[in-house]
């Protein structure tokens, strides 16, 4: 059975489940949100041992192949277009169908959600290199950036270098089926996270509170990440099919809607972008870690969305052209600094932006947080997925893969 078939089925179940347990029982969250935290940091187990291997040994490739600094080029060039892109699209359409304003209902004080970029940077060089390898799993950062410096040393000791790639790959590679199993245990997961989902969701979709914020940002995450990022690889040369592209990607898309969470979502997106889409080892983990840290775009857009909705329920004011610029500007260099946040990343984008308007702002639509780290992790993940497929077949390292094949 294909993975993405195990995984709807799963999320299937796990929506049946949601659709039939009572959605007014604390005891009853509480309990989903445990499971929910198990089943996440289930996805997330397997992901560090190769990510590190397989970046190593990819960025010593890549340098020997002349390819890293015009890859990396090329990566932030698809980032900046692409952030520009979504967020732009996604004002736009806020201001072309304007949702219904939401109730002003704020209960409690606005929570500590920051960016806390200074730690960030300050947390990129820890004392112990190797205490990179046995952080929590939340900020990868620190991880990479060893496996760049590495990989980096490698390259320069050639000679002996040999044993400790032949090490590398030898690890890269077991771990690499490690994932196997994780991932093909995902369906079981997803049942857990679609029911939690469910739950929720019954809790602010039947009233007309959300109602209207809700269909705009489900219609605009389902248009980009299946409409428009596939059109765009038309501008590849040689063009590749783009629905093709689409049918291989349904996995991780389907892992990224309920589970909200990136770091969760790598494992499957590295398995299918590697045996469904052909991406040469050397391009996937690198690519994708990077879009994983600094594209965030999808939350980004997602942010802004909403702040768009929560700033005209404060006021009936027009959003003037200077609050546009601002709001998208202020978004775009969020999208670059969510590597801390791999599980919430669109609500705290969202309270970074209602800062220098209402710092308890975005309280308004915590009972939404949920739906809107739903929209804008999918939206992540499908950018990253599409980018990293399209970089791999401007630079070559992308082999052909038949449809009936997929896993």
């Amino acid at each position: 059975m294909k993975i993405w078939i195990k995984l709807l089925t799963g999320a299937a179940l796990g929506i049946t489940l949601g659709f039939f347990l009572p959605e007014d029982s604390a005891a009853l969250r509480e309990t989903l949100a445990w499971l929910g935290g198990i089943a996440v940091n289930a996805g997330r187990y397997a992901l560090i041992p190769p990510l590190f291997f397989s970046l190593a040994a990819g960025i010593y490739e890549l340098r020997q192949e002349r390819r890293f600094w015009p890859l990396t080029l090329y990566t932030a060039a698809f980032m900046a277009a692409g952030t520009v892109l979504i967020i732009v699209l996604g004002i736009a359409v806020t201001l072309i169908f304007q949702p219904g304003p939401v109730p002003i209902q704020i209960e409690e004080q606005a929570g500590d959600i920051a960016l806390a970029v200074r730690g960030s940077i300050a947390g990129l060089l820890p004392a112990n290199a190797f205490s990179a390898l046995v952080n929590s799993g939340d900020y990868l950062l620190p991880l990479c950036l060893f496996a760049f410096f590495l990989g980096l040393g490698l390259s320069h000791e050639r000679l002996h270098a040999k044993p400790v790639l032949a090490l590398l790959d030898s690890l890269s590679r077991v771990f690499y089926h490690v994932i196997i199993f994780f991932s093909e245990m995902l369906s079981l997961v997803l049942i857990v996270l679609a029911a939690y989902w469910a739950v929720r969701f019954r809790g602010v979709f039947p009233g007309e509170k959300f109602r209207d914020l809700v269909v705009l940002l489900g219609v605009f995450s389902l248009t980009v990440g299946f409409g428009v990022f596939p059109l765009l690889l038309y501008f590849l040369k040689p063009r590749p099919n783009p629905w093709k592209a689409l049918y291989a990607l349904l996995g991780p898309a389907l892992a990224a809607f309920f589970s909200g969470d990136i770091n969760f979502s790598l494992p499957v997106l590295m398995r299918h972008e590697k045996e469904n889409l052909g991406v040469k080892r050397r391009v996937n983990t690198f690519t994708l870690s990077l879009f994983s840290a600094f594209g965030r775009a999808g939350s980004a857009a997602i942010a802004a969305m909403a702040f768009i909705v929560i700033i005209k329920s404060y006021s009936s004011l027009e959003v003037t052209a200077a609050d546009l610029l601002f709001i998208a500007l202020r978004s775009f260099g969020i999208a670059f600094l969510l590597a801390r946040r791999p599980g919430d990343g669109a609500f705290a984008a969202l309270a970074v932006l209602c800062a220098g308007y209402d710092p308890s702002g975005y309280l308004i639509l915590k009972p939404l947080a949920f739906y809107l780290v739903a929209c804008g992790t999918f939206l992540d993940v499908m950018f990253s997925a599409f980018s990293s497929y399209a970089l791999a077949r401007m630079t070559g390292l992308a082999a052909e893969r038949e449809a009936r094949n997929f896993i």
